[in-house]
């Protein structure tokens, strides 16, 4: 008997349960992202026109992904009713690229990933955090687009006339040292920017025209009077140098502030030489008294970050949301809780979640959740995670698990038929309370897709396509469960492969 026989004789065109990963489940992403929500959905999500903070903790396949991608999907709903004020969203969920240039900045070789990973500090997520909305905003401002209306997340080079002076000074500002594509050379794609936006820069070749002309002007003077081999003695020399003088003063202030900011920001790849000429670009007036994240410390970040929002108000975003998941998967952190809550015990800073403009979605593994507890009065004090709507594990009953499986498979049916219920799968002699009991122990929907998928198998297997029988039974429900849960609590265990 096929599985695929037995869906279709209970009205189902697909296999609800095939999938285990929303991130690659297309049945989630196409059918289900709008109807089904874990309880805890409307503290998590909150109001997009006033964004507030969530601070979430989930085992592994308890729907961590599924509300960042639901919260996507509702922002992105948001931003088409809303085109003036619109949210704009940053993906914190790729690590690894900042983890690798930060392990080769403070890291050593032979050093434990745990030293490495204790060095990290709140800046260096700002600065992940302003590389992500910057290159995002690079990109589109860069992209050649077709006529038509922009999608909920772009942002339109037509509110480029929106941009007073100073922001664009900022933006360009921001890209220089945050900006990170592979595309093209960060000093052209930079330069193509500024062409954009529409700044010039004659003004950052004064220095070098002072330098030229007293050049060129000592070269004539003495070919007009025929007398060049005075190039053999010191004087042209000092004339010259003096005339360079200014310039390579700058262009060495202009180094060691290249020098110092690639050193501080530590999740990027800045090249020092590379960067100079791009800061040689800028009118020397703009950069003076700017924000320059040179130093060990947040205060020039959070000026940074506040220029950013800025220009995104500019831009027609009203508010940012951060959405931080995945913590577990870097090659860096490789799922121990010890260096997850090195790289994220940073963010537990309250004047950090609770920045004006800024909501932040933090949805962790549920295995750092237990470090909260072994914490001192300081820590509490400085997080606040009484005020970041804190959901110390995002649990779901057997009830809610029962109404997930239902959902998905009225997602599945053949035709719509709100009827349509996974208890018709079963023996009569099998109640709903039995079945939504039996669920229960499962605890996540990652398990429960995987459980039901066995049990089909398993029922299929027991019979022929000439004699099939369209219910499971009670022996092979709990037969199956028992097998599943034994091989989930080695998997617990470490020794299986799940």
């Amino acid at each position: 008997m096929k599985v695929q026989q037995f869906l279709e004789h209970h009205g189902l065109n697909q296999n609800p349960f095939s999938q285990e990963d929303a991130q690659t489940d297309p049945l989630f992403q196409k059918l289900c992202a709008d109807g089904t929500f874990h309880p805890a959905w409307d503290k998590i999500y909150g109001d997009p026109s006033h964004p507030s903070t969530a601070v979430v903790f989930g085992e592994k396949g308890s729907g961590k992904t599924a509300l960042r991608l639901q919260i996507v999907d509702h922002t992105a709903k948001y931003n088409t009713e809303h085109p003036d004020d619109r949210v704009f969203i940053v993906d914190y969920d790729d690590f690894n690229p900042f983890l690798d240039s930060f392990n080769e900045k403070v890291g050593w070789a032979g050093a434990r990933p745990e030293k490495t990973l204790s060095k990290w500090r709140l800046w260096d997520h700002i600065d992940c955090i302003l590389s992500l909305a910057t290159t995002h905003i690079v990109d589109d401002l860069l992209k050649d687009k077709s006529a038509g209306a922009s999608g909920p997340f772009q942002v339109s080079t037509d509110r480029i006339s929106n941009l007073t002076r100073v922001q664009k000074r900022d933006l360009l500002l921001l890209a220089a040292f945050y900006d990170r594509s592979t595309d093209i050379a960060q000093l052209h794609r930079w330069s193509s920017l500024r062409r954009k936006l529409g700044i010039p820069n004659w003004r950052s070749y004064c220095d070098f025209s002072i330098g030229m002309a007293v050049t060129l002007a000592i070269f004539g003077i003495l070919a007009q009077q025929g007398t060049l081999s005075q190039f053999g003695g010191w004087w042209p020399w000092v004339v010259i140098l003096a005339g360079w003088a200014p310039w390579l003063w700058h262009q060495s202030q202009l180094f060691m502030l290249a020098w110092k900011s690639s050193r501080q920001i530590r999740v990027l790849d800045r090249q020092v030489n590379q960067l100079r000429s791009i800061l040689s670009n800028f009118d020397p007036k703009d950069l003076v008294g700017q924000p320059i994240p040179a130093r060990d410390r947040s205060d020039d970040r959070y000026e940074l970050l506040t220029k950013l929002q800025n220009i995104l108000e500019s831009l027609g975003f009203e508010s940012i949301t951060v959405l931080v998941d995945r913590v577990d998967e870097p090659h860096l952190i490789n799922g121990s809780p010890e260096r997850m809550k090195a790289l994220i015990w940073s963010m537990f800073d309250n004047k950090f979640l609770k920045h004006a403009g800024i909501g932040f979605k933090l949805l962790l593994p549920i295995e750092i959740s237990f470090y909260l507890t072994r914490e001192d009065k300081e820590f509490y004090e400085r997080s606040r995670l009484d005020k970041q709507n804190l959901i110390r594990t995002l649990e779901w009953t057997g009830e809610s698990l029962f109404d997930l499986a239902n959902d998905r498979a009225r997602a599945c049916a053949i035709n719509p038929d709100p009827s349509i219920s996974i208890k018709k799968w079963f023996d009569d002699a099998i109640s709903e309370g039995e079945l939504v009991g039996t669920l229960a122990r499962l605890r996540v929907p990652r398990h429960l897709f995987k459980f039901l998928h066995r049990l089909l198998v398993e029922h299929c297997h027991r019979y022929t396509d000439e004699s099939p029988r369209w219910v499971i039974d009670r022996e092979t429900l709990q037969s199956s469960l028992a097998i599943y849960l034994r091989d989930l609590e080695a998997y617990d265990r470490g020794l299986g492969t799940g």
